[in-house]
């Protein structure tokens, strides 16, 4: 990998590492679905001119439900479920969780048409990853009705992140990707304003919260995006998918470092074993599964995140 590939998939690593931090931020005095349109909007309209100028976005618009589909299913539905979840969980919890979307993938792949072979590697990387996430959640970290509420948001929102490029490789291979990631975004968009609009605050959002959502949707959005698809045109597909690996552990250090979140021994043990899960069940893909498991964080990690 050429140094200048090498630094952006860092950049992109940092720009899906920090969503998390900052809906935490913006939750101070905005609603989980304002942030969720917030960001949305900000990357719709960056991201639209842009697609436009490629001619991508009519070719996206001849495939309206399966955009409409990937827009429910990889924007509106997690966007809005990520922030109501970290109404009552870390921002390192939330991140790690969120690093099972790997997994994710593959076993819901045959669910939606697209056949996955399980050999016996990819096997062992599922029950590795799933043993995370049992030694993440039973040990102390989650307590209470809210925050299991917040993690049951959460495996909702993985799900979500997980069906949205396999509605792509099923329904929209051959579209243009920067068209078919605005036309979702503004049809996100279009689903979330009312939501938005019947939870505005009641006053002037502080200058941290308005801020963080424009980070979120300028940087962890727009420019992560279009980061993405370069590193993927100059890396490939299977070694961007590697951002999916990095974000988790920079959300995490995030929220140790800055909001002084707790970070115990079983969240360590829980974010190593879903890490080596999703590598040994992400491995051995053909080249299409890899760009697929690779796209399963756009918007993100999109953005995801």
């Amino acid at each position: 990998m050429k140094l200048r590939t090498l630094l952006l998939f860092g950049l992109l690593c940092v720009f899906w590492g920090i969503p998390y931090f900052f809906i935490k931020l913006a939750l101070t005095d905005v609603s989980p679905f304002c942030i969720a349109w917030g960001r949305i909007t900000l990357g719709a309209l960056i991201l639209m001119p842009v697609a436009w100028h490629r001619g991508g976005l009519r070719s996206a618009l001849q495939h309206q439900w399966a955009v409409l589909a990937f827009a429910i299913a990889e924007l509106v539905v997690p966007f809005s479920l990520i922030a109501i979840a970290e109404r009552s969980l870390s921002s390192s919890v939330t991140g790690v969780l969120v690093a099972t979307v790997p997994l994710t993938v593959v076993i819901i792949a045959p669910l939606l048409g697209v056949r996955e072979t399980l050999s016996a590697r990819r096997l062992s990387g599922l029950i590795v990853g799933l043993a995370g996430v049992v030694v993440l959640l039973g040990f102390d970290t989650i307590a209470g009705p809210a925050q299991w509420f917040g993690v049951a948001a959460l495996l909702v929102s993985v799900v979500g992140y997980a069906a949205g490029p396999l509605v792509v490789q099923r329904y929209l291979a051959g579209v243009d990707e920067i068209g078919a990631v605005a036309a979702s975004l503004g049809v996100a968009s279009a689903i979330l304003l009312p939501f938005a609009a019947a939870t505005l605050p009641r006053h002037l959002p502080s200058a941290l919260s308005l801020s963080s959502i424009a980070i979120l949707g300028l940087i962890s959005t727009a420019s992560a995006m279009l980061l993405y698809f370069y590193v993927i045109h100059a890396a490939g597909a299977a070694r961007a998918s590697v951002v999916a690996y990095v974000s988790p552990a920079i959300a995490a250090l995030l929220g140790v470092l800055v909001l002084h979140e707790h970070f115990g021994v079983s969240m360590a043990a829980g974010l190593a074993l879903i890490l080596l899960g999703s590598a040994l069940g992400s491995s051995g893909a053909r080249r299409s599964d890899s760009q697929v498991i690779g796209e399963s964080r756009s918007t993100a990690p999109v953005a995801r995140q």
